[in-house]
């Protein structure tokens, strides 16, 4: 595989990182192969950790900072990023349903090869090489939430919750409306924006849910 020579890692456990890049469309194509999406659900814990345990250790940041940050450089967005920018769509096993590794499938991908190096390298050696790749991105202060909404999508996503939106009161005149949204979380309102238009107002009422993410949690 390309990946571990840009990486520069030397496998234990081959087999582990061949199952981390083969899509489940493939395995409905070969029934014997094993997709990687319980290598996916044990890697997105895995770098929620050594993300956490960098940022505690190496920045001395409040928990509301730390959280936040966490929060950017773990979303979807993120770890398609990372898988993107290391070419991993030239390894990337898939079906003929799928005809390329879209945003998803990258971060799915990125995930699981996370955990196949945690479970065939150990934590330590794992962390070296997932932060060699995530901090940088960490020093230049790129943001891949862009705002509220995204960032409140991606914390409900951790915790395998939902999120919808609903407009419940406009007042005012047709070119001067004022909306008022709010944000709902699993059925809970969590949230409530007011704003000129409906986007604002939703804007709005994510950046309250999220002021209460702790619940959320």
């Amino acid at each position: 595989m390309k990946i571990f020579k840009r990486l520069n890692i030397n496998p234990k456990n081959i087999n582990l990182y061949y199952t981390a890049f083969t899509h489940s469309s493939y395995c409905n194509e070969n029934p014997k192969v094993v997709d990687y999406e319980r290598l996916e659900f044990l890697g997105d814990a895995v770098l929620e950790l050594i993300i956490s345990d960098y940022l505690y250790k190496a920045r001395h940041l409040e928990e509301g900072s730390m959280t936040k940050i966490r929060s950017t450089y773990v979303c979807e967005k993120a770890c398609a990023t990372y898988a993107s920018d290391l070419k991993f769509q030239d390894d990337i096993k898939l079906g003929h349903s799928e005809e390329m590794a879209n945003e998803t499938i990258l971060a799915d991908v990125f995930e699981a090869f996370i955990g196949a190096l945690y479970l065939d390298l150990g934590f330590e050696e794992a962390s070296k090489i997932i932060l060699n790749i995530i901090t940088k991105y960490i020093d230049k202060n790129i943001n891949f939430l862009g705002d509220y909404k995204s960032e409140l999508q991606e914390l409900v996503q951790t915790v395998k919750k939902s999120v919808k939106y609903e407009t419940i009161d406009e007042q005012g005149p047709a070119h001067n409306k004022t909306f008022t949204c709010i944000a709902i979380v699993d059925g809970i309102k969590m949230g409530t924006g007011t704003g000129n238009s409906k986007k604002e107002a939703e804007q709005e009422a994510a950046r309250d849910a999220l002021s209460k993410r702790a619940k959320i949690k």
